[in-house]
């Protein structure tokens, strides 16, 4: 039996999809009142519980013996701070206790590339930099970061346990609508839509899914494998989605200074009314970071093969048209277990 923690999220439900049809048997730990469509016409074994309760844990890992772990909270103003450290670094010490004390065989866990030291341009981002607990740009890449080195020091420990760290995520199954999700709706919209400086490595969900799967089955213990695709600016990703969706409209290109000073605006708005900004002051300030990233370690020790991005966009177009009325915005965690 395999355990996906976040399994009903972006990459989980790939992930879930994958193995599901690879003939595994597969548990979903969902947090109670998640919403799990992703997950809908699949043979799952649903176990509703937090990676906060021990307890929980103990329930969702009874006979399992390869555990993914995804779940994570993406908190988008700082006040939020507390409790998404609360989820994802607390949250990874009781998933590594429970891996422990269950004798799981091995652990997959879902860090970022965010949770890497920034380096300038020039600098290739890969495996021989450090994690950085202390990043001054991002919150969320710290609590990413101080979860991976709980990770990475139990697998030092005698820990069988491996380490993922996704780019920007982009494709189809998106359901609880990612941010660059949100804007690829907005691009295949037949309207002007904002545009601005700076790029990213993006790579698809399935080619993340797939590079979990071959982290599981020959990734070295206490090795970490970056799983990225194609370096991309913002202005081309958004002419890849008006190309496949067969739009052309203006662009509202916000250049990034501008954009760095209307961000904190935006993030106030969404607070006051619960709507997501389509940039923040951290995601443009990611735009306009080194995106110089190499997935050669992954591609080398896992045979790890990213996809053309203009294939995967089209898809993720054909996807959005087809279930743009299933989609939801992911679940924010208000209510949380105390640890057991």
């Amino acid at each position: 039996m395999i355990l996906v923690t976040g399994g009903a999220g972006h990459i989980g439900n790939v992930l879930v999809r994958d193995l599901v049809n690879a003939g595994k048997k597969v548990r979903v730990l969902a947090l109670p009142g998640e919403k799990i469509e992703s997950l809908d016409g699949l043979d799952v074994d649903i176990v509703w519980g937090n990676i906060l309760s021990l307890d929980d844990l103990r329930k969702a890992m009874d006979g399992v013996n390869l555990v993914f772990h995804l779940a994570s909270y993406v908190a988008l103003t700082a006040d939020q701070y507390d409790l998404m450290r609360k989820v994802n670094v607390e949250g990874t010490e009781n998933v590594l206790q429970v891996c422990q004390e269950m004798k799981v065989e091995r652990l997959v866990y879902t860090s970022s590339i965010h949770a890497y030291e920034r380096v300038p341009e020039g600098v290739v981002i890969d495996e021989y930099l450090k994690f950085d607990p202390q990043n001054p740009d991002g919150l969320y890449d710290r609590t990413k970061a101080e979860a991976t080195l709980l990770v990475l020091e139990a697998a030092k420990n005698g820990m069988n346990a491996v380490v993922v760290c996704p780019t920007g995520v982009v494709g189809p199954y998106d359901y609880k609508l990612s941010e660059i999700g949100e804007l690829i709706i907005t691009w295949m919209k037949r309207r002007a839509s904002i545009s601005t400086d700076g790029g990213y490595d993006f790579v698809d969900v399935r080619d993340v899914s797939a590079g979990h799967i071959l982290a599981a089955e020959k990734g070295r213990s206490g090795e970490v494998y970056i799983l990225g695709g194609e370096r991309m600016s913002i202005k081309s990703l958004r002419a890849m989605v008006q190309k496949a969706s067969r739009v052309k409209t203006p662009a509202i290109n916000i250049p990034s200074k501008l954009a760095l000073m209307v961000a904190p605006i935006a993030e106030f708005f969404y607070k006051l009314f619960r709507t997501r900004p389509k940039f923040t002051t951290y995601s443009i300030k990611t735009l306009l970071s080194n995106s110089n990233i190499s997935s050669s370690k992954a591609q080398r020790e896992l045979g790890y093969k990213p996809r053309n991005l203009m294939d995967s966009i089209r898809d993720t177009v054909d996807w959005w048209k087809k279930n743009k009325k299933k989609i939801s915005h992911g679940l924010r965690m208000t209510s949380i277990k105390p640890t057991a």
